[in-house]
């Protein structure tokens, strides 16, 4: 049986907009361990918050078989921006430590000008060698295969449910086996993901781009994977230029 795996990135926030490393839930931006510091930054701004609304309208319009986020699985990346962009999109989603934005160290919750400036060696270092992580986090590398056994295993764990249930709509309505899971998730998530999908080496993730508020599709199964594009999230996006 095969399996749609549908990544939406989060909505627009001051951190995504100033492109900083996340931050994962738990944890603070370097600097601001006092408890609620620097927080802010995380969440989604007032453009953000408006296009969210937009997006969860749209699907209210589209409800059932017609949206394109039909699952039967729901999950999120642990970070404050992905779980509020899931809330008013009204998913019920389950935070999957799996799929955790790359932990950068010491280099959380700052921009790579900042770093760039502070440790250009080390930034240089860190944008050529996957295997390396100056910041003390974990290595392109590690995260690349994090993201991609998560990714395998959820095509599994998918399998196994509806072999049990059969309750899939897909299933139903078609007889194509095919289970549904959706993932709200951070942007890097979503270009290591592709990666894994598309056997492409390490450096085909600085080639990926993931902009607010999209939908990147994955079908097949662990170990075959192909990537579905071009479906819009609401009716004003046609998918075309």
């Amino acid at each position: 049986m095969s399996t749609r795996v549908m990544f939406v990135s989060p909505a627009m926030g001051p951190a995504l907009r100033e492109a900083r490393f996340p931050v994962a839930d738990g944890e603070e931006p370097y600097g601001h361990e006092k408890a609620g510091q620097g927080r802010a930054a995380d969440a989604l701004d007032g453009v953000g918050l408006r296009q969210a609304e937009a997006v969860a309208a749209s699907l209210r319009d589209r409800a059932g078989d017609g949206s394109p986020l039909r699952a039967t699985a729901r999950y999120v990346s642990p970070t404050p921006r992905c779980r509020r962009t899931a809330d008013v999109l009204g998913l019920a989603a389950e935070p999957l430590p799996g799929l955790a934005p790359c932990a950068m160290g010491r280099w959380r919750g700052r921009t790579l000008d900042e770093v760039a400036a502070a440790e250009p060696d080390a930034v240089a270092g860190w944008l050529t060698d996957p295997a390396t992580a100056p910041h003390g986090g974990e290595s392109l590398d590690h995260f690349l295969a994090r993201v991609g056994r998560r990714l395998d295993t959820l095509s599994t764990a998918a399998a196994a449910k509806n072999a049990d249930t059969d309750t899939d709509t897909d299933t139903q309505a078609n007889g194509t086996g095919t289970g549904r899971i959706l993932v709200v998730a951070e942007p890097d998530v979503i270009r290591a993901a592709t990666v894994h999908a598309l056997g492409a080496p390490p450096a085909a993730f600085w080639r990926i781009d993931v902009r607010p508020l999209t939908l990147t599709e994955l079908g097949g199964r662990a170990g075959r994977w192909n990537l579905v594009g071009g479906r819009p999230l609401h009716h004003g996006h046609h998918g075309h230029p």
